[in-house]
This record gives structure tokens, sequence and C-alpha cells, in this order.
């Protein structure tokens, strides 16, 4: 389940935690991956330290810009589902002029759930709840400025043929 994605792109993967963004991330170049949650545990040793945010945000954002000057393609492998977060992605992409891309995991929430209570790294349900709830739809997507939305849903369905939602 490999995406063609354009030449340069950024690549923001958009969904709760557990919802299977970093398994869908593995599938690509591991140079091509930026993660909060590393930043995170480089910086305290512990991926779940939020007080580390700020601190791993920043080196997210020079690892976004070296890529992106280069016209290397960069996968963002975090929630995303804040709008102001993915309006600063959408900017560094118009800056250095360079197409933007969203994979959005419109995963059920029980799915989520049962997925997030499995892992390593347990994320209290209240957040991901809330995380699922501020899960942005396709249109929305395409209206923030992603050139294409892909839906890991329909990804999935198809069975090996991608398709994306596209601009009505």
């Amino acid at each position: 389940m490999l995406l063609n994605l354009p030449a340069g792109s950024l690549s923001a993967l958009i969904g709760p935690p557990g919802c299977g963004k970093s398994t869908f991330a593995t599938r690509y170049p591991d140079s091509w991956r930026v993660c909060l949650d590393t930043y995170r545990l480089l910086a305290t040793d512990s991926e779940a330290d939020q007080s580390a945010t700020p601190v791993a945000a920043e080196i997210q954002g020079l690892l976004l810009d070296a890529r992106l000057s280069r016209g290397l393609n960069v996968l963002v492998d975090s929630t995303n589902v804040f709008a102001h977060v993915r309006a600063g992605l959408l900017a560094r992409t118009r800056y250095w002029q360079r197409p933007a891309v969203a994979v959005l995991f419109d995963v059920p929430l029980a799915t989520v759930e049962a997925q997030n209570a499995g892992r390593d790294r347990v994320v209290p349900l209240h957040v991901v709840r809330e995380h699922h709830q501020l899960l942005p739809d396709a249109d929305q997507l395409h209206h923030e400025g992603f050139a294409a939305v892909h839906l890991i849903s329909e990804l999935l369905a198809t069975s090996g043929t991608l398709r994306h939602s596209t601009r009505r």
C-alpha cells in the first residue's frame, strides 16, 4: 500500500494515536519520516514527555526546511489533528513551493481504541477520543490547501489499488 507521492512533497499523516500512522510510515524510507515522538525521546528519554514538545517541534521544523528546500519527500508522522498545526505545515510547503498531501486515517474509534490498548506506550483514552473527534474530513483538508487527500479506509478497501479523493 504505497502512495505514488509527488517528488519533493510533504505528506501529513493525520489521525489519533493508535490509528496506524507510524506503521504506515514504515513503508517508506526512514529518511523521509519526521516524528515529534522521536524528538521528544531524544530530548528527554521519553516519547510521552509532552514538556519537550516545543523543542521537538523546533527540531521537526528544521528537518522539514532542510528536506523541502532540497526537494526531498517528507512524511510528517504526528497526529496533525489540530488545524493550526496543519496550517504551519502548509505554510512551509508554500514557502518552499512544494506540494502538500494529506493521508487521513479515518479509522473507526473502536478500532483506534483497541490498537492503542495494544501498544507499548498506551495514550490515555480521553486523549485518543479527543483527537478522534478533531479529525477533519477530506473536503476540509482540500479547503485548507492540501493538493491531494488520501483516505486510509479507501486505500485499505481497494486491496493495493490506491485511490484518493479529488476536488469536485
